[in-house]
């Protein structure tokens, strides 16, 4: 297996300029808990003033009815994605009833010991509605529901057709010269996804902020956590616990041989994962002793996106899509970062920093060699994001790559100064100092551990008195910041259209009975 050299030898090539970079597009979406006044886990309903969490395109739920998910649109830039995710915050504040607050952390508040009160999203009576909540209620039979109240942040990113056209041009290989642009998009987007996942144990390390849980989250299951706090366990240091075998984990997947070095393959991968009965899966049944279905097949994966990863490529999907029929007749429009802790410090849980940092992450990741990634590298690689999420503020963390050890500090140190050329053409494209000044942010968390998102986290779960303390009194200030944001006439309307247009539409589904549950279901099957 050929490795790739260090990449920090890379040099951007002297024909790139800023000008390529007019037309990236960024959306960011932001998963948050609804909190009661007690700190426990919502139980009321979706608010019904915010629209139909089904067809509403900006506010929805994800895994449980107090998961609430914002999503923007695709934004010219970073100020204005983040200021529509801020009108977002500030608009669901408005509607949220009886002193719930959004929670302020990847990992939830408390919990209590019963799953079920772990409420499933719901969606209403359509077919797709009860389809969607049985999904989720699959993924709590197969995994528990506790593992599905997790937070993060996903950010998109796309670049613009003229610099793959260029990158073309440039290629050495005739082969790829000869490949039409959607093929050779999709080519360089697998090579920046490949990149992605070798360079995640950087991300935790540099944005992980999930160093830390509240113990009702670690009930009935076997831990190595330490007590931090009355009420939170803890790695001494750990930096992002979501990333690691307490979050996302889904044992079945490990053996679907999945790989992102050709479009082809992954699809027919991905399919054949939604089509391939397991074992364990199927020891559960898919009906209930009255006969109601409790998940979708018994299949490794229900649908395709049951398939959990750090990074996704997307493409839009048409009316009646899956995501790879889109990807297959489209190919790869734009990829999905999914290695973002919440920023807890920030009240719309990501800021420009990060943004930043993330964007230069994804160029430098497209522009560079992508040798293919297989499963001896892979395995690697888990090792070194497992070094991470447990210990990358150790002094002595290690990384593994092209078969030597690294000091963490210094791989990481290598990759942020080989990124700096990025940040001066970015800030270029942009007119700003963003970027740049994102560069720097990163670089006082590797100068002094102590400024890292986890070491924060820790020092102010102590100074507050546990991780509910901390995550009410962040959800406090945050308040301050949605009441003080300033939404005009015209978001107010958008928003409130959105929200009867939502509840229309969900109604117009309702209403289209020309077929059962049971025989949607069937066929589905």
């Amino acid at each position: 297996m050929s490795q790739p050299e260090m990449i920090s030898q890379f040099i951007v090539p002297d024909w790139v300029d800023s000008t390529l970079f007019k037309g990236m597009l960024r959306g960011i979406e932001r998963e948050s808990l609804r909190m009661q006044n007690n700190g426990f886990l919502s139980q009321a309903d979706h608010p019904l003033s915010l629209g139909s969490a089904l067809t509403h395109p900006h506010i929805t739920t994800d895994y449980s009815e107090a998961l609430m998910e914002f999503i923007t649109p695709p934004k010219e830039s970073i100020a204005e994605a983040l200021n529509f995710l801020t009108d977002i915050h500030a608009v669901v504040h408005r509607h949220l009833e009886n002193g719930e607050k959004l929670w302020t952390l990847s990992m939830p508040c408390m919990l209590d010991e019963k799953e079920e009160n772990i409420r499933l999203a719901q969606y209403g009576t359509s077919n797709i509605g009860k389809f969607k909540t049985l999904y989720r209620h699959g993924l709590g039979i197969r995994y528990g529901r506790r593992m599905q109240t997790i937070s993060g942040v996903h950010y998109n990113v796309s670049f613009p057709d003229a610099l793959f056209e260029q990158l073309q041009q440039h290629e050495q290989d005739d082969a790829l010269k000869a490949l039409s642009l959607q093929d050779y998009r999709s080519h360089r987007y697998l090579g920046l996804i490949r990149n992605f996942i070798r360079l995640t144990p950087l991300v935790m390390y540099l944005v992980g902020a999930s160093p830390s849980v509240c113990k009702c989250f670690m009930t009935g299951r076997e831990h190595q956590l330490l007590p931090l706090i009355k009420g939170t366990l803890f790695l001494p240091y750990a930096t992002a616990l979501r990333m690691g075998r307490f979050g996302y984990q889904n044992s079945a997947q490990k053996q679907l041989g999945i790989h992102y070095n050709n479009l082809d393959s992954y699809v027919a991968e991905l399919q054949k994962a939604v089509n391939s009965p397991y074992a364990q899966f199927s020891h559960l049944g898919l009906n209930n002793a009255e006969g109601e279905p409790i998940q979708i097949n018994d299949h490794v994966l229900q649908i395709e996106n049951e398939y959990y990863s750090l990074v996704r490529p997307k493409q839009v999907p048409r009316a009646g899509e899956t995501p790879s029929q889109a990807l297959a007749d489209r190919g790869i429009g734009y990829v999905e970062l999914r290695a973002v802790d919440v920023n807890p410090y920030s009240a719309i849980g990501i800021n420009e920093d990060t943004a930043g940092f993330l964007e230069v992450v994804a160029l430098y990741c497209l522009l560079q060699d992508s040798p293919d990634l297989w499963d001896e590298e892979q395995d690697v690689i888990e090792q070194n994001q497992t070094e991470v999420v447990n210990r990358g503020r150790a002094p002595n963390a290690k990384i593994i790559e092209a078969g030597a050890e690294y000091p963490l500090l210094e791989w990481l140190q290598q990759h942020l100064n080989a990124m700096q050329p990025l940040a001066t053409l970015l800030n270029q494209s942009y007119s700003t100092d963003l970027y740049r000044q994102a560069l720097n942010v990163m670089q006082t968390r590797i100068d002094d551990v102590d400024e890292t998102l986890s070491a924060q986290v820790i020092a102010d779960t102590m100074e507050q008195g546990g991780t509910w303390s901390f995550g009410s009194y962040m959800a406090n200030q945050h308040i301050e910041s949605y009441e003080q944001h300033v939404l005009s006439p015209e978001t107010l309307a958008y928003f409130e259209g959105l929200t009867q247009t939502s509840l229309a539409e969900q109604q117009q589904l309702e209403q289209d009975t020309s077929i059962s549950f049971e025989d949607y279901l069937s066929k589905f099957r």
